[in-house]
């Protein structure tokens, strides 16, 4: 039974989405404030991580870089419905995926399961993969490792999912949909920034090559390409 952790302020929601999740096969611990959810999530004894913005103690966006900073355990951000700018912030910080508030339980369920879905696939292939070479960047499935020239780079579960798409189809147009199902388990939905935000962290951490030229080239409205 996979382990989640629901770091929330609203008691109410905490024992309902134990009452549910315990339905659908999940077990669920609820805590109120983020200063127990970061040592929580920390513990190594979680799969996986919801995430509320507005918190006593320690708000939402420093718990997830304090998470980040120590662990690639999978973070569902909760936000404010319309507030498009926690959105925006949680997945700069290294959320993998992120759901308004308020929202139907089975829409939660199914991003939880998506999550999961993608991690499971990406266990399944690790055992028969192995490494992918492009210029200086390396990374290798089985270890879940990342060296660019050398140098370890820390990548989030849905960052390297991204990184592994781009580098099996190097020099190819990735669009965003195929990337969404391998790093996030699911397709993407209208006005969904998840792989855009993605790939502009990806492209931080990746900095520019040797010859001064981007990694990822963008191809408006269609998708993504890694340069040769």
């Amino acid at each position: 039974m996979k382990s989640i952790l629901l770091i929330d302020d609203d008691y109410e929601l905490g024992e309902l989405l134990q009452e549910y999740l315990s339905m659908e096969g999940f077990a669920l611990t609820a805590v109120q404030d983020g200063e127990s959810g970061l040592q929580k999530a920390l513990s190594g004894d979680y799969d996986l991580v919801l995430l509320d913005v507005m918190l006593p103690k320690m708000n939402g966006f420093e718990v997830l870089k304090r998470i980040r900073a120590e662990s690639a355990i999978p973070v569902i951000m909760l936000t404010a419905r319309g507030e498009s700018v926690d959105r925006v912030l949680g997945l700069e910080h290294g959320a993998d995926d992120y759901i308004p508030k308020p929202y139907h339980h089975h829409e939660l369920v199914a991003r939880i399961r998506a999550l999961f879905r993608r991690i499971e696939l990406s266990g399944d292939t690790q055992k028969a993969a192995g490494v992918l070479v492009v210029g200086e960047l390396q990374l290798n499935s089985s270890k879940r490792q990342v060296l660019l020239d050398g140098t370890e780079l820390s990548l989030t579960g849905a960052e390297f999912g991204v990184l592994e798409c781009l580098m099996e189809n190097v020099g190819e147009l990735v669009d965003k949909d195929t990337l969404s199902l391998a790093a996030l388990g699911r397709r993407l939905m209208a006005y969904d920034r998840s792989i855009d935000m993605h790939v502009s962290n990806l492209r931080k951490k990746l900095g520019r090559r040797s010859d001064d030229s981007d990694w990822i080239k963008t191809v408006r409205s269609r998708g993504y390409m890694l340069a040769h």
